[in-house]
C-alpha cells in the first residue's frame, strides 16, 4: 500500500505554508485523495509519495541554453552581391 502524507506534512517537509500545498491541489498541480466521509463538508487530503515525485519533476529547473555570442561583422569588409 501506497504511503500517503497529509499537506501539513508535506508542508513541514518543503518548509511551506499549508495554504500553499492546498493551493497546488486546487489548482491540480498536485494530486491528492480527499478521505473526508462527507464529500460536501472539508476535505481531508491524502498525498500519495509517488504523486508528490511526479509533482517535484513537473517543476524541477532546466538550466538555460548556452548562449551563442555572434561575431560582430568586422566594418572594414563589404560585401556586394
Amino acid at each position: 500500500m501506497p504511503v500517503k502524507v497529509t499537506p501539513p506534512a508535506l508542508a513541514r517537509e518543503y518548509g511551506v505554508d499549508v495554504q500553499k500545498i492546498l493551493a497546488w491541489i486546487k489548482r491540480g498541480e498536485l494530486r491528492a485523495v480527499n478521505l473526508a466521509t462527507d464529500p460536501n463538508g472539508r476535505p481531508r487530503y491524502a498525498i500519495d509519495r509517488a504523486d508528490i515525485l511526479t509533482f517535484e519533476l513537473s517543476r524541477q529547473v532546466q538550466p538555460p541554453p548556452p548562449r551563442v555570442r555572434r561575431r560582430r561583422a568586422d566594418p572594414s569588409i563589404t560585401e556586394f552581391f
